[in-house]
């Protein structure tokens, strides 16, 4: 059974992945509406509201009903500069979003995690990303599917060196470790909001790959 998903809400439009999601979205005759709130302007298109500010504001100023939310939020430990500072994007920043979320009508959320997502990690990123699963998981959604691409091949604006060497190889890396196209994860979400069922999904890197070609 399927969707027709009208009134999009995006996190993460201006990122690597949220980029190739974007383009997709206001190319679907379905989509009438995408509200995708961002720190700075993206390009213009009549289906696309653009709201410009601090996250944190913007969210609690959204209005409207929305069918389906994603969320492609994420950063890095560099990036944020601290592991507090990371937390506050990749846990709390999703958990809020999601919320907001399903207060203006969302039904079904698709999430962006990690491979190796696990609440009891020993290793922090796998962690936290298990941590936001898990919260997101005690929203009760009438329909959650999560992500867990491993590692994302595409061109970045600001390239991240470990990325740069770690890519080549994990081309050549069998199943669900085996990179993935940012093209091909943008395809596989959109294919999974499609889908209709009740409750919680989980979706592995080689499956995403699959539902991307």
């Amino acid at each position: 059974m399927y969707l027709t998903p009208q009134h999009i809400l995006l996190a993460g439009a201006s990122g690597l992945t949220g980029e190739h999601l974007l383009d997709r979205l206001l190319n679907e005759p379905t989509v009438t509406r995408v509200l995708a709130p961002s720190r700075k302007p993206l390009a213009e298109h009549p289906h696309l509201e653009n709201p410009v500010g601090d996250p944190a504001v913007l969210l609690a100023q959204l209005s409207g009903r929305v069918d389906i939310a994603f969320c492609c939020l994420g950063t890095t430990i560099k990036k944020a500069g601290s592991e507090a500072a990371f937390r506050a994007v990749d846990l709390d920043m999703v958990v809020t979003f999601a919320k907001r979320a399903r207060e203006m009508g969302a039904r079904h959320l698709i999430v962006i995690s990690a491979i190796g997502a696990d609440p009891q990690s020993s290793v922090f990123y796998n962690r936290v990303k298990g941590e936001m699963e898990q919260a997101l998981k005690a929203q009760d959604w009438p329909q959650l599917t999560i992500v867990r691409p491993s590692l994302l091949l595409g061109e970045r604006l600001e390239p991240r060196l470990a990325e740069q060497l770690a890519g080549p190889l994990s081309r050549l890396i069998p199943g669900k470790y085996h990179g993935i196209e940012v093209c091909e994860l943008a395809r596989a979400m959109w294919r999974l909001a499609l889908e209709e069922q009740d409750g919680v999904r989980i979706v592995e890197s080689d499956e995403l790959r699959k539902l991307g070609k």
